[in-house]
């Protein structure tokens, strides 16, 4: 009866993370529109470029536990990078600006953290976990957008957006495979 109760709840706790995932996904695709309606030369403007999070943290055909981990590091990078986006922006427009892009990009800030906590919780045995990636500096988000200014830092604010959906839905699809397969190896 123990062990029942503890596989439900490992499969409800995955099913959660991967309802959590999807939500965090959609709303940073919104995120991204309400960025680009705000910032009226960017609703048909791409920036160019490599991603910002490119690494290769685990072996080539990663179990789904590694690949959980891998999202979770990237995650994990793209909060301190958004954390740093809202500084920036907070300091060039201040803190008593709060329109709807402000809220949502703190709901998703709330539930990036809520991802990574949920996602830390199911590796929290250690196996298969990657290894964690180098400390972030915020100052380095501008070496990875050319030029300097204003608009500089707005193509790194679209890029970060950019990532945040690369890597939510890339966290949804692996915990979809990890959630999968525990339910499967609970089946008698």
């Amino acid at each position: 009866m123990e062990g029942q109760r503890d596989s439900e709840q490992g499969r409800s706790a995955t099913s959660r993370a991967v309802a959590l995932a999807r939500l965090l996904h959609q709303e940073c695709k919104n995120l991204l529109e309400l960025y680009k309606e705000r910032e009226s030369f960017l609703p048909h403007h791409t920036p160019e470029g490599e991603r910002l999070l490119i690494f290769d943290l685990c072996p080539d055909n990663p179990s789904s536990e590694q690949q959980v981990s891998h999202a979770h590091s990237a995650l994990s990078r793209c909060l301190e990078m958004l954390e740093c986006l809202i500084a920036r922006e907070v300091e060039e427009l201040g803190e008593e600006f709060q329109g709807e892009y402000e809220t949502v990009r703190n709901t998703v800030k709330d539930r990036l953290g809520h991802l990574l906590h949920s996602t830390g919780a199911l590796l929290k045995n250690g196996e298969g976990v990657c290894a964690p990636l180098p400390e972030f500096q915020c100052v380095q988000g501008m070496d990875e957008v050319e030029g300097s200014g204003s608009f500089a830092n707005k193509l790194w604010t679209y890029k970060v957006l950019l990532e945040m959906i690369h890597w939510s839905n890339l966290a949804a699809q692996a915990l979809h495979f990890l959630h999968a397969e525990r339910e499967n190896e609970e089946e008698p």
